[in-house]
């Protein structure tokens, strides 16, 4: 053999030898060769460090032990040996099993190898893309998480100014009915005419209130409230969000004690804990929602409260799921079924009452949630409306824009016995109480001009704070501020509703 021939071998045989170190040399990456059938051939340190198997372990073992059972008994190993060899390349992602079993998330490349025309075998590289992939699902998780907090927000400012304008119109509607009862005496007809009016204005003025719960833009207004009245208030809307599948039952005690909520946010909360506990119904079922008294101490907490449960029939919380139930966003419905805020409302309206949440679960048997509310004094009871119609004195300023509905309060207000003067805008308001003689202040939150009604009042309140201040609205951002600073009645009022929010005012 020449001396030519022999330095070519030489490096031949070094090439080889260089490529082969190279390869055994991966870490990060399992390169292996397999022959025709799939049998491991040849394995390098980064297939033992992925797939911990050694060298002598899986060299002349089939490669399909790298699959998961369910991958072997679809007969995903030799297919992916036959696109290999047809398309000329196989590339996938999916789930791979280590020796000790665990799973990982690999990114899989398999390349035939000819020589001379013959097929002799397969070059195989797999990589470890798990903390790549988990990155990947919580991005893809944020995301999701954003689109449905601007998808509620849109939905909220959207239901928001809808509610507003709705809320003047039935105002307006509400308050030109009392006037019409008075002037029609005794006329039966023209009576039921009115009272179906009338219905259906508080009907909508309920829809209108059930829409801005849903959408969570009502603000927080605490007065106490009688649980049974305003739970019994709720069958309506409550029936019908748990479709015919699902039997709604309820079990009050007597004399259940008031609380000092937010009534919205009440609802709120009531409303979501029976829509989980529906969505955990797939097949209908029970849902009992019940409220009774308690004295709790030691490990709950301590006093008296009222505990207002949800329970129901379904599928029950696993265990590892159940210390995040509350966690914003957190949820295990489907994409678009849910967006993981009903729960941590739920969370948050106890807490900020003084109360508390307590779940009880178990697989297969269903969930109780049971929110604990802090004991008020007893509810003030709605009078009856000839009663509270008369005995009011003084002059009232009433800060409104709209014409319509100034007009109407302004009825009120005057049957109520008041004198009124009428201004549209915070800025007027101010100079016609520089004038002096206003005995009160009613206003509206939303107003044309620089300073809205909550403006207005925080105002009043730092420079003449012996005045007395009520402020309406149907719906807006700024009453979300209020946090009960100042009180707010809710249109469209009734003149009994208007008369009790005058006389709670502090004089």
């Amino acid at each position: 053999m020449s001396i030519k021939n022999q330095q070519q071998q030489r490096d031949l045989f070094e090439s080889e030898r260089n490529f082969r170190l190279l390869v055994e040399g991966v870490a990060d990456y399992a390169l292996y060769m397999l022959d025709p059938t799939g049998l491991v051939t040849s394995w390098n340190i980064g297939g033992q460090r992925i797939k911990g198997y050694a060298p002598d372990e899986i060299i002349g073992q089939h490669f399909s032990r790298f699959y998961t059972d369910v991958d072997r008994a679809n007969g995903k190993p030799p297919r992916a040996l036959r696109i290999a060899r047809e398309q000329g390349r196989y590339e996938e992602e999916g789930w791979r099993v280590r020796k000790d079993g665990t799973f990982f998330w690999a990114s899989v490349i398999i390349d035939p190898i000819y020589e001379d025309g013959r097929l002799v075998g397969f070059a195989k590289i797999t990589r470890d893309i798990t903390e790549r992939r988990d990155a990947q699902l919580k991005l893809d998780q944020m995301h999701q998480q954003l689109a449905e907090a601007q998808k509620l927000d849109a939905l909220g400012q959207l239901t928001g100014g809808v509610a507003h304008d709705f809320n003047n119109l039935l105002m307006i509607i509400s308050g030109s009915l009392h006037t019409l009862k008075k002037a029609i005496g005794n006329d039966l007809k023209s009576q039921r005419a009115i009272l179906a009016i009338e219905g259906a204005t508080k009907r909508g003025a309920s829809l209108t209130s059930q829409l801005l719960t849903f959408a969570r833009r009502q603000s927080v207004n605490p007065q106490a409230v009688d649980v049974a009245e305003r739970i019994d208030a709720m069958r309506e809307v409550l029936d019908s969000g748990v479709g015919s599948a699902v039997k709604l039952q309820f079990e009050i005690a007597h004399g259940v004690w008031p609380v000092m909520v937010d009534i919205a946010e009440f609802e709120t909360a009531m409303v979501n804990l029976v829509i989980n506990a529906r969505d955990a119904m797939t097949g209908g079922g029970v849902i009992t929602i019940s409220a009774h008294n308690e004295r709790s101490g030691g490990e709950t907490v301590e006093g008296e409260y009222v505990a207002i449960s949800v329970a129901d029939t379904g599928t029950g919380i696993a265990p590892d799921v159940l210390g995040k139930i509350f966690d914003p966003f957190f949820t295990t419905k489907p994409i678009g079924k849910g967006t993981g805020l009903g729960l941590s409302q739920v969370h948050g309206f106890a807490h900020q009452a003084g109360g508390t949440v307590r779940v009880a679960s178990e697989l297969g048997k269903g969930t109780k949630i049971t929110i604990l509310l802090p004991r008020k004094e007893e509810a003030v009871a709605v009078e009856d409306v000839d009663a509270v119609e008369t005995g009011g004195s003084g002059i009232v300023l009433l800060v409104e824009d709209n014409p319509d509905v100034a007009a109407v309060s302004t009825g009120l207000l005057e049957q109520l016995g008041y004198t009124v003067r009428r201004v549209a805008n915070a800025e007027a308001a101010l100079r016609e109480i520089e004038l002096d003689g206003i005995d009160l202040v009613f206003s509206d939150i939303v107003m044309p001009g620089k300073m809205d009604g909550l403006g207005l009042a925080r105002h009043l309140k730092a420079t003449r704070p012996r005045l007395p201040i009520l402020l309406t609205s149907g719906y807006s951002d700024a009453a979300l501020s209020v946090r009960g600073d100042f009180p707010i009645l809710r249109k469209p009022y009734e003149i009994h509703e208007l008369s009790q929010a005058i006389a709670k005012l502090p004089r």
